[in-house]
């Protein structure tokens, strides 16, 4: 490790040059190609007749204006059953059809939930209620299988899947909880996704996605613990968000450790930051304050910034990708964040996507290779 000042790298990071200041950081920085947006909001959003304007204030489809400043590739998320009607199988078909006529790669993010599934909190789907280990393997396969295969079969392939959404301690909990350090039933569902998903279309690749860019020593946890168990994947996705987890130094350790570590691709698979440390509903946003990151004001200009740190920090660690999570979900009444109460709550995202409130993108944001 240098022994040059955290000050030094973190500015190092932040302008691009890692690599000049640490001597052992990658010759040449890596390209993105994987420059995306989760869109998942984005259906329901239209369906309520929303707006989007480009940078040069015309109405125009969101997806073109995503590709326009830099978008290659759309995230999707896929719940076994909402109440809300959004975010299932037929909605995702929808969806994943809009991706790909606009030239876009897909990747479909599996909670394997009827809701929302982070490290906090991974539910079994209503339908799985009461299943042990055995039948949710067979759960995890053939659903994986069923969504693939009916992706495929109206020619829009998924080209990765996430198999979980941050699943830090586990997914399908309880049965696929990390407890005591056990990975063994983890990783018979991990397998079950790996090998649903290989058997539909060999090319797409899988993913395991945890919140674990805060600490190096998490993510060796995990991806160690699962790889004593025989689990296969493609690429390591990490979630990033600088108010939870850490500095941008830290970011890129995390990131060059766990590529070299397991020797795959790595994708921070969701990063966000506020435009505004206001609220435009009675939702109270998630993230809040004038300046969450010290450094970066929560402004058009400070949202902007931060995204090129982040992208400049994953290029230089040597990452593939990085997605920015839900930028199209302004503040529309009735795409509220509870699927059981789509139309009685509100957006805590509002102040994070990159659109403000009356659907014009800030013009700074863009994805870069």
């Amino acid at each position: 490790m240098s022994r040059t000042p955290l000050a030094a790298l973190v500015g190092a990071v932040l302008l691009g040059t890692f690599a000049a200041v640490v001597p052992s950081a990658p010759a040449a920085a890596a390209t993105l190609t994987m420059r995306g947006a989760d869109v998942s909001s984005l259906r329901r959003s239209l369906d309520l007749g929303a707006r989007y304007y480009n940078a040069a204030g015309a109405a125009a489809d969101p997806l073109d204006v995503l590709k326009s400043a830099g978008v290659n590739y759309a995230r999707l998320r896929i719940w076994n059953s909402p109440a809300s009607g959004y975010n299932n199988l037929s909605k995702v078909l929808l969806d994943a059809k809009a991706v790909k006529a606009k030239g876009l790669a897909l990747m479909i993010d599996f909670h394997y939930s009827d809701t929302w599934a982070d490290p906090g909190k991974q539910y079994k789907p209503a339908a799985w209620a009461g299943h042990p280990i055995g039948t949710l393997q067979s759960d995890v396969y053939n659903y994986t299988y069923q969504v693939c295969t009916a992706l495929k079969a109206q020619g829009t392939t998924p080209d990765s899947v996430q198999i979980g959404n941050e699943i830090n301690v586990g997914m399908l909990w309880n049965e696929g909880k990390v407890v005591n350090n056990d990975f063994t039933n983890l990783s018979l569902l991990l397998k079950a996704g790996y090998n649903a998903t290989k058997a539909c279309n060999s090319g797409t690749k899988v993913i395991i996605h945890t919140a674990n860019a805060d600490s190096d020593a998490h993510a060796r946890w995990f991806y160690d613990g699962i790889t004593a168990k025989g689990v296969t994947w493609d690429i390591t996705g990490l979630s990033y968000y600088c108010m939870w987890h850490g500095d941008l130094a830290n970011l890129y350790f995390v990131i060059s450790d766990v590529k070299s570590r397991y020797g795959k691709p790595v994708v921070l698979a969701e990063t966000a930051y506020p435009f505004t440390a206001a609220n435009a509903d009675g939702e109270a946003n998630s993230v809040n304050g004038s300046a969450p990151c010290s450094g970066y004001p929560a402004t058009w200009a400070g949202q902007a910034t931060n995204f090129t740190h982040v992208q400049n920090t994953a290029r230089n660690a040597g990452a593939a990708g990085v997605f920015y999570w839900e930028p199209t979900w302004y503040a529309v009444p009735g795409n509220g964040w509870d699927p059981a109460n789509i139309n009685g709550t509100g957006n805590q995202w509002d102040n994070m996507a990159i659109f403000d409130w009356t659907g014009h993108v800030n013009p700074n944001v863009v994805w870069t290779p």
